[in-house]
């Protein structure tokens, strides 16, 4: 493989990684609908370990509005209970000493449109992430023309397939960002 080709199929690589880390901040953002991937940013600490919600304990949504939590180990039931609250979810736990249960209220207008904001935030983030990356690329084709092992054609040839992948991820995440909005928006 050439220098120029294992510069694009890196870059590919992490315009890709950024894909999937914008999808997995999505899967964050609170919906109405009740998902165990919302809890994944939360953390307890157990036993003097930062560890996710979602390793301490079971999560099912037994309907599209409530996640109940079943933690293995019934002694950090109130340190999961403590994160939960202290978290930016903005939902109180009701904990019967077995489990907690996780009411997700439909959002209101005025929610939904925070969230979108806060998905455009992620869109955005996503974008300059990737363009980043293109900046990166470009940089690095550059300093093979300056040790002159690469033509500026070559060079130029290069620079324009790094573009089209740009766009190619620029317009997933436009693609992702507009289902995202749907999703949120949805009553």
């Amino acid at each position: 493989m050439s220098a120029v080709e294992e510069i694009i199929s890196s870059h590919q690589t992490l315009m890709e990684k950024t894909l999937n880390n914008m999808a997995q901040e999505f899967a964050s953002v609170r919906t109405g609908r009740a998902s165990a991937a919302m809890l994944e940013r939360i953390n307890v600490d157990y036993y003097g370990t930062s560890t996710p919600v979602t390793q301490l304990a079971g999560v099912k949504s037994p309907e599209a509005h409530l996640l109940v939590i079943e933690p293995w180990d019934k002694s950090i039931l109130k340190d999961i209970e403590k994160a939960i609250m202290a978290s930016d979810l903005g939902i109180t736990p009701s904990s019967d000493g077995q489990m907690i249960r996780l009411p997700f209220p439909p959002p209101t207008e005025e929610r939904r449109k925070e969230l979108v904001k806060q998905c455009k935030t992620i869109a955005e983030d996503a974008k300059v992430a990737i363009r980043n990356i293109r900046r990166d690329a470009n940089s690095k084709l550059e300093r093979l023309v300056k040790d002159e092992s690469l033509p500026k054609d070559d060079k130029h040839r290069a620079e324009e397939k790094i573009q089209k992948l740009t766009d190619v991820h620029v317009e997933k995440v436009d693609v992702a960002l507009g289902n995202k909005e749907a999703e949120v928006m949805e009553v």
